[in-house]
């Protein structure tokens, strides 16, 4: 038989305890208040109590009120499995965004590189051929005081020009692919620099992960040896059912308590009838409206 013990009211107000700051320093602010949640409470100290005897019987030699209060203890260690596992739920996809923000990062400035590269040996290339065209107008100058006809001075000329209009042509390219290089560069660094900050933000996030696993592991290992031993006290139709209301509910909450004469998970009113029959522990009973089980607070006890 599953039995949890009320703590007495009069230390209801001296349960708080301060949290082991060695561990807490360790961890960001975040990881901080994820520890709090979840490891200030030690499991030992939950209302998982199991009655070892219990766990020698067969399930059918259960009566249905252990198995409501099997199944009630199963939701509550559970819901702190969910606990668990959201905190360090929401951290991996974060992770796993960084590296993919951080891949696309690095191909970008590849690709800007190389464009980088190209535009800085076009410029090069440019500067040379206007090298070129200078010693070939020097050249030709040169040609043009031996010349015995106009006929060849007029063609020596002609190639003045042509190499002139050259010179004229890789300079204005040049001051385009200037005005290009200085973009694209100044993009390169400042894809460099978010590079940086979100390698140095994914390594935080992957520390802060490893901080979040380590603080949690040993306690989801624990928890997880409580809901089984818990659902070894269910029948598998009872507990296939139990699973099936767990995923098809938001808050994962399949075992409810009564609230305020209503549903704890929907919320709906409970005739006074059937409230009567939960607090009987004779048989499983089900919201008309959510179909999550119904217990009472007495079968926590």
């Amino acid at each position: 038989m599953i039995a949890e013990k009320k703590a007495p009211k009069t230390k209801a107000t001296a349960e708080p305890k301060e949290p082991k700051e060695p561990k807490e320093k360790k961890l960001s602010a975040r990881a901080q208040k994820a520890a709090e949640k979840v490891v200030a409470e030690p499991v030992k100290e939950r209302r998982f109590n199991f009655n070892l005897r219990t766990f020698g019987k067969e399930k059918l030699e259960f009566t249905t009120e252990e198995k409501l209060q099997a199944l009630f203890q199963l939701q509550l260690i559970d819901s702190e499995i969910d606990k668990i596992r959201i905190i360090r739920g929401e951290l991996p996809m974060e992770v796993s965004d960084l590296e993919d923000e951080i891949a696309g990062l690095q191909t970008r400035i590849n690709n800007f590189t190389e464009e980088v590269d190209s535009m800085q040996t076009q410029i090069t290339q440019r500067k040379q051929a206007i090298k070129d065209s200078n010693a070939a107008i020097k050249k030709y100058e040169s040609q043009q005081m031996n010349v015995k006809n106009n006929r060849e001075f007029d063609s020596l000329n002609k190639e003045i020009e042509f190499q002139q209009l050259e010179i004229q042509l890789s300079e204005k390219r040049i001051k385009e692919f200037t005005g290009e290089f200085a973009a694209k560069n100044a993009i390169l660094q400042a894809s460099l620099e978010t590079l940086n900050e979100r390698s140095e933000d994914l390594k935080n996030k992957k520390d802060e992960l490893d901080n979040i696993i380590a603080e949690t592991r040993k306690e989801e290992e624990q928890l997880q040896k409580f809901s089984e031993q818990a659902s070894e006290m269910i029948d598998e139709r009872l507990l296939s059912a139990y699973h099936r209301i767990r995923k098809n509910a938001r808050n994962g909450l399949a075992v409810v308590t009564i609230q305020r004469d209503a549903c704890g998970g929907c919320f709906n009113k409970i005739p006074p009838q059937r409230q009567l029959d939960i607090r009987q522990h004779k048989k499983v009973i089900v919201c008309e409206h959510c179909g999550r089980v119904l217990v009472d607070h007495d079968i926590e006890i």
